[in-house]
C-alpha cells in the first residue's frame, strides 16, 4: 500500500481547520490537505441545525479578526447564517479544494528515522505528512448518556448533533435530557409544537436575558462600505466580554466575586420575571456560582416552564421503558420522541480526538491522564515534533473560539518563521518551556473563580475528571496575542 504525501494534513474542517489552513497559504505552502469526517465544512455548525440554533456571543465579535462579515443580519446570528460565513470564507481564501471529506483519522505515529507523521485512515488508506495539525475542536465528539434501558425505546431518539430536518414534533410527546446552552435554545422551539414535552434536568443553569437586535440593509451597507464601522463595534463588543470574564472569572479572587452575584442577580430578576411560581424558580434555580458553568441567554427559555404542557422532571432518571421515561421519584413520562441535548464528551473522547503516538512512543492521551492536561500556549507538546493541536488544554480563551485562532495563528507565524529563518524542518518545543508554562497556568487559576468560586455542583465541562479547570487559557486575549507573537524562541527545539 502507497501513502499519500503531504507537507502539512489538518485534520478538521471547521473554523480552526480553516483558519490554519489560511496560514499555512500565507507563509507559502500548498501541498496540504484538509480532512474531514463529516460531508462538509462548518465543524460544529455544519454538524448542529437543530431548531433555534444561534451563537450566544454577539456576531460582531464571532468572526475572523481579518475577516469581518458585514452581511449578519443580527447581533447574535442563525447558525445557518454561521456556516454561510464558513463556507464564504474558505471559498475566498482558496482553501475549499484541499479539503477531503468523508475522510476519518483513526491515529497517527511519528516516524523517527523519517521525520515524518504516518497518519492511518478509518478506511485503510494512509498519509504520511511533514507537519500534522489537530483542528478537531473542543465541541466534537457527541456525549450519549449511559441510561439504563435507552437501547430498548421504541420510538424516536434525536441526539441535537444529529438532528433529523425531516422531524415534525406536532402532536408529539416529547422527553428532552439536558439543559445546557442547546437546550435553552431548543426547548422552546420544541414546545411550540409538541403536544407534551418533559425536560429532565441534571443541573439548572444561569439564564440571563438576551439582548438581540436585528441588522437594517442600511446597517449592512455600511458595514461593507466602511469596515471601520464594523471593527469599531467589535472593538465594543470585545471590550465588553474581556471586563466581564476579567472581572467574574479571571480575577475572581480580587474583586470577590462581586460582578458574579450581580450576574446572578439578573438571571434571578429575569427568573422572577418569567415564572410566578415559587417552588418552580427554585428547581430552575442554580445552586452554583455564576460563571462556573456557561452561562446562557435567552428571552423565552424561563416562560417556556409556565406552558401547561411544558414539565420539569429533575429527579433523575432511574431508566428508560421500550414506551417512556422512569424517573427516580418513580413516576412514568410516556413519550413518542427522546431528545438528547446532552452536549459533547471533552475529555474522555476529545483529549485528543484521535490516537496520536511522539517520539519515544510517548502516547499523547495517556501522558495526559497520567500525569496533567498540560500543553504549551494551548498548542505544542514536548515529544511530539511538528505538531500543533488547536483544541488542547489550556487552549480556550473563553466565550469566543475566533480569538482562540487569531492567537493561535499569529503563533503559526512566528514559529514557521523561524523554521524559515534557521533553515529547518522539524520543530518541537523543550521540556523546560511546557512545565514553565503549565507553573504559569496553575499559577494564574489561582486567581480565578474555578478555584475560588462555588463550583462543586456545576458538573461544568471547564473541570477536567482531576478537578482542576484546564480547559481555559486564563488570560485576557491581549495577552495571549502579545504571548503568540512574541515567545521566546529558544522555547523550541529546532532542527
Amino acid at each position: 500500500m502507497t501513502s499519500e504525501h503531504y507537507d502539512a494534513v489538518i485534520v478538521g474542517a471547521g473554523f480552526a481547520g480553516i483558519g490554519a489552513a489560511i496560514q499555512l497559504k500565507r507563509m507559502g505552502y500548498e501541498n496540504f490537505v484538509i480532512v474531514d469526517r463529516e460531508d462538509d465544512l462548518g465543524g460544529t455548525w455544519h454538524v448542529n441545525h437543530y431548531p433555534g440554533l444561534a451563537v450566544d456571543v454577539p456576531t460582531t465579535t464571532y468572526s475572523y479578526f481579518f475577516e469581518p462579515n458585514p452581511n449578519w443580519s443580527r447581533l447574535f446570528s442563525t447558525g445557518s447564517e454561521i456556516k454561510q460565513y464558513a463556507d464564504d470564507v474558505a471559498d475566498k481564501y482558496d482553501v475549499r479544494r484541499h479539503m477531503r471529506f468523508g475522510t476519518t483519522v483513526e491515529g497517527a505515529r511519528w516516524d523517527e528515522e523519517a521525520r515524518l507523521w504516518r497518519i492511518a485512515l478509518g478506511d485503510g488508506e494512509s498519509m504520511d505528512t511533514r507537519y500534522l495539525i489537530s483542528a478537531t475542536g473542543f465541541l466534537s465528539q457527541p456525549y450519549v448518556p449511559d441510561i439504563p434501558g435507552i437501547t430498548e425505546f421504541d420510538g424516536r431518539i434525536i441526539h441535537t448533533t444529529d438532528w433529523d430536518d425531516s422531524y415534525d414534533p406536532t402532536g408529539d410527546r416529547v422527553g428532552i435530557i439536558g439543559t445546557g446552552a442547546t437546550a435553552v435554545q431548543l426547548i422552546p422551539e420544541l414546545a411550540k409544537k409538541a403536544a407534551d414535552l418533559t425536560v429532565y434536568q441534571r443541573t439548572p443553569i444561569w439564564v440571563v436575558p438576551k439582548v438581540d437586535i436585528r441588522f437594517s440593509e442600511r446597517t449592512k451597507r455600511i458595514f461593507a462600505r466602511i469596515p471601520l464601522t464594523q471593527r469599531a463595534i467589535r472593538a465594543v463588543t470585545d471590550t465588553i466580554y474581556e471586563l466581564m470574564v476579567s472581572v467574574a472569572v479571571l480575577h475572581h479572587r480580587r474583586f470577590r466575586g462581586r460582578f458574579n452575584i450581580s450576574a446572578g442577580d439578573l438571571a434571578k430578576i429575569h427568573r422572577n420575571a418569567s415564572i410566578r411560581d415559587k417552588e418552580l424558580r427554585q428547581r430552575l434555580t442554580p445552586d452554583y456560582e455564576f460563571g462556573c458553568k456557561r452561562p446562557t441567554f435567552s428571552n423565552s427559555y424561563y416562560r417556556t416552564f409556565t406552558e401547561p404542557h411544558v414539565h420539569l422532571q429533575d429527579t433523575g432518571i432511574a431508566r428508560v421503558e421500550s414506551d417512556g421515561i422512569i424517573a427516580n421519584d418513580g413516576t412514568k413520562t410516556v413519550i413518542d420522541t427522546l431528545v438528547l441535548a446532552t452536549g459533547f464528551d471533552i475529555w474522555e473522547a476529545n483529549f485528543p480526538a484521535f490516537e496520536i503516538i511522539g517520539r519515544k512512543g510517548r502516547n499523547l492521551g495517556k501522558w495526559w491522564r497520567e500525569t496533567r492536561f498540560q500543553a504549551y500556549q494551548g498548542m505544542t507538546m514536548p515529544l511530539f515534533p511538528n505538531y500543533l493541536s488547536l483544541a488542547s488544554p489550556y487552549g480556550f480563551l473563553g466565550l469566543n473560539f475566533f480569538n482562540n485562532m487569531e492567537y493561535q495563528m499569529r503563533h503559526m507565524d512566528r514559529l514557521f518563521g523561524e523554521l524559515r529563518r534557521c533553515d529547518a524542518t522539524m520543530f518541537e518545543v523543550t521540556e523546560e518551556a511546557n512545565s514553565r508554562y503549565l507553573e504559569r497556568m496553575t499559577e494564574l487559576l489561582g486567581d480565578s473563580l474555578f478555584t475560588n468560586g462555588d463550583c462543586a455542583s456545576a458538573r461544568s465541562y471547564y473541570f477536567n475528571p482531576s478537578g482542576e479547570a484546564s480547559l481555559l487559557r486564563p488570560m485576557p486575549r491581549r495577552t495571549a496575542i502579545k504571548d503568540a507573537s512574541r515567545f521566546p524562541i529558544t522555547d523550541y527545539h529546532f532542527s
